[in-house]
C-alpha cells in the first residue's frame, strides 16, 4: 500500500509539473511577443524645389514632413515647388499654404520715414544705395508690379541673392534701403512702406498623391 501511494504521488507530481512547465511556456512565449518591437513605417520621400525668398517658411514645411514620416528631398525636377507670390503661368495645381507681407525697409539710423508710393517709387529708381533682386525672381516681380509700375530700378541698383542678404547688407549701410518679408525684420531696420502681403504658394505638376497630397494637407 505504501509503494503504491508513492507511486500515486508522484505521477500527480509529473502531472501537475507538467501544466506549470506549460504555462511558463506560455507565458514567457506572450511576454517575448509582447516585448517584440513592431515594424515601423517606411519613410516615404517627397521631393521639393523652393526660392530662397520663402526661406523663413521651410521649418514648418519640414515640420509637417517629419510628423508625417516624409523625407524631403531637393530636386531641380520636385513633385512640389514653393514660392511666394502668384506663378507666372497659370496652373491648375497651385496651393496656398500661407501669405507674407512684402515691405520696404531702411537702416534704423536713416532719417527716412514712412514713405508714399510715389517716393518710394523715386528712391528706387533714383537712389544710389538700393538693393533688388535678379530680374525674374518673385520678389523683384511684385516690386515691379506694384511699385515701379514700369519705371526700371536705378543703374546703381545693387544686386542680393537673398532677403537675408539684404538684410545684413541694410544693417550694415546706414544710407541703404531694400524690401524683404516682413517675417525677417530685425531691430536694427525699420520699415517705411508696405507693398502688401502675397500668397506662398506649393505648385505641382499634377493633382497630388499619397505622401505629396499629405503633405500639402498638413500645410493647408
Amino acid at each position: 500500500m505504501v509503494i503504491k501511494e508513492r507511486r500515486k504521488r508522484k505521477d500527480i507530481w509529473k502531472v501537475e509539473s507538467g501544466k506549470w512547465i506549460l504555462f511558463y511556456f506560455l507565458l514567457s512565449t506572450f511576454i517575448f511577443a509582447c516585448a517584440s518591437p513592431q515594424p515601423t513605417a517606411q519613410n516615404q520621400i517627397v521631393t521639393i524645389n523652393y526660392s530662397p525668398f520663402i526661406e523663413f517658411q521651410m521649418d514648418e514645411i519640414y515640420a509637417c514632413a517629419n510628423d508625417l514620416s516624409i523625407i524631403l528631398k531637393i530636386s531641380e525636377n520636385p513633385e512640389i515647388k514653393f514660392q511666394l507670390g502668384e506663378s507666372d503661368v497659370l496652373l491648375d495645381f497651385a496651393y496656398q499654404i500661407g501669405d507674407e507681407e512684402i515691405i520696404v525697409v531702411s537702416n534704423k539710423q536713416s532719417g527716412l520715414q514712412s514713405l508714399l508710393l510715389d517716393e518710394v517709387r523715386n528712391l528706387f529708381a533714383d537712389g544710389e544705395n538700393v538693393w533688388v533682386y535678379s530680374s525674374d525672381s518673385e520678389m523683384q516681380k511684385v516690386l515691379n508690379q506694384v511699385v515701379m509700375q514700369g519705371r526700371s530700378v536705378s543703374v546703381s541698383a545693387q544686386l542680393a541673392v537673398s532677403p537675408r542678404q539684404t538684410v545684413e547688407k541694410i544693417e550694415s549701410q546706414s544710407d541703404a534701403i531694400g524690401f524683404i518679408p516682413k517675417s525677417l525684420i530685425t531691430e536694427n531696420l525699420k520699415e517705411i512702406y508696405s507693398l502688401g502681403s502675397f500668397p506662398i504658394l506649393a505648385l505641382t505638376e499634377s493633382e497630388p498623391q499619397g505622401a505629396v497630397k499629405n503633405l500639402l494637407g498638413c500645410l493647408q
